[in-house]
């Protein structure tokens, strides 16, 4: 239930569906009958946030601090970052919408993640609603805010991960400084303040930015609650979360952390120090080592692929390759069949050949037959979504990945390192070109 209910409260933070009045009250005047209408905290361009998903907000945040036992900022400072984090979602919202986002968040993806959540939780699909009953919560509510989630998630990959630039230089510089540091090497629990530097601001707002983070180093060193701080002044994502940013493993950990991160143990915190656009203030919660060297197993592997279409049922594919199979047993050979007969592109003009590779690439067909397929060993025809086909595993070896995984952990690094500035920009700019109107 741990990852249902850590969901649950994120999702809550991002939708509170809500039943909404035709006619929105601005004051929340009676409507007869005992009845109240929906009011509105602010006006976002042509959309709304209405108070009872700022009510809402307030609630779930004050539940988890309380459960938490970590001191929420003033009232009046609580609120206005409330309210501005559901101005950004509607903003966010509404830009999916002019885009065509939000119609491709389908029924069917919804319930693969659900699935995929129920997977990890060891529970089946249709015990969800129930499970999450349990927790007070309605099956449609969290299916909207899953939705929602989605949605977010997939503009941000959209508009600003896919955007992200990483060079050659930074690729290689990244693995000398991982080469020569423990960072790598250990799984992290991290918090983490950050205040953001406006593209637009002068000596004077920096100075000042800098002062500020100095005052709450300077508080943290007298034994100030890093969450609380974290909550009042971060105007990082997982601000009102305390500034947490969970477990990571060595190469998750952003890439401008590793220099300040090389020499700490738990317990301690960074000073400020300063990026591009932003000053930051770390707190290492709990670290622990990790192995540094990777090998997995591989397969070399060779396939036909048979596609039903319109002029070939799916009989006729599946025999197609029995016929295939039947004259390679005889003596023929399997890449020429592979070259005439295959329909993956990919493949069939190399005879069928796959190279080396892990199985668990392959879909769930293909990977349990190689998986069990003796070497040399042409198997039966099976059947995956792409079609049928028959494979022979060529070899299998136990293969060494540590440098292409160095590599391919350092592009993921320096992402995370420059995704969550570039996505603060990002948000800040549709912020000053939106039309809002606070009521609260």
């Amino acid at each position: 239930m741990l990852k249902i209910k850590t969901l649950c409260a994120c999702i809550a933070l991002v939708a509170a569906p809500v039943v909404v009045a035709d006619d929105v009250s601005e004051t929340d005047e009676p409507a007869g009958k005992g009845e109240f209408l929906d009011g509105i905290a602010a006006v976002v361009n042509e959309g709304v946030v209405l108070t009872s998903q700022f009510e809402r907000q307030m609630d779930v945040i004050r539940k988890r601090a309380a459960d938490q036992e970590m001191q929420l900022p003033p009232e009046d400072v609580l609120k206005g970052q409330i309210l501005e984090r559901l101005i950004l979602t509607e903003i966010q919202m509404q830009r999916a919408g002019r885009i065509g986002l939000t119609s491709q968040i389908s029924d069917q993806y919804i319930n693969a993640s659900i699935q995929r959540i129920a997977d990890q939780n060891g529970i089946r699909f249709e015990d969800m609603p129930a499970l999450l009953a349990k927790d007070g919560i309605e099956y449609a509510e969290f299916r909207a805010g899953l939705r929602e989630e989605l949605t977010l998630n997939e503009l941000k990959n959209i508009e600003v991960v896919r955007n992200i630039r990483v060079s050659e230089r930074e690729i290689e510089q990244c693995i000398v400084d991982l080469e020569n540091n423990v960072v790598v090497n250990s799984d992290w629990e991290l918090s983490h303040i950050l205040l953001t530097i406006p593209e637009s601001a002068d000596a004077s707002v920096v100075t000042a930015i800098q002062q500020s983070a100095d005052e709450i180093y300077a508080r943290l060193m007298d034994n100030a609650d890093f969450r609380e701080l974290a909550a009042r002044y971060s105007k990082g994502r997982t601000a009102l979360e305390g500034g947490s940013l969970g477990l990571l493993q060595g190469q998750q950990v952003p890439s401008i952390f590793t220099e300040v991160l090389k020499d700490m143990k738990a317990g301690d915190i960074t000073e400020p120090f300063r990026t591009s656009n932003s000053i930051h203030i770390v707190k290492v919660d709990d670290l622990h080592s990790a192995v540094e060297r990777s090998e997995i197993d591989q397969a070399k592997i060779r396939h036909i692929l048979v596609s039903p279409n319109e002029i070939i049922d799916d009989a006729t594919a599946k025999q197609r390759l029995e016929d295939a199979l039947g004259k390679i047993k005889d003596g023929e050979d399997f890449a020429e069949h592979a070259k005439l007969l295959s329909d993956d592109p990919g493949s069939a003009n190399l005879g069928g050949d796959l190279g080396w590779a892990e199985t668990e690439s392959f879909a769930p067909e293909f990977r349990a037959t190689a998986d069990t397929a003796e070497v040399g060993v042409i198997s039966e025809p099976f059947r995956t979504q792409f079609g049928w086909h028959i494979l022979e595993v060529l070899e299998r070896r136990v293969y060494d990945n540590t440098e292409e995984l160095k590599e391919r952990n350092c592009v993921g690094r320096i992402r995370l390192s420059k995704q969550e500035e570039e996505t603060l920009l990002w948000l800040q700019r549709m912020r000053d070109e939106a039309f809002v109107d606070a009521r609260i």
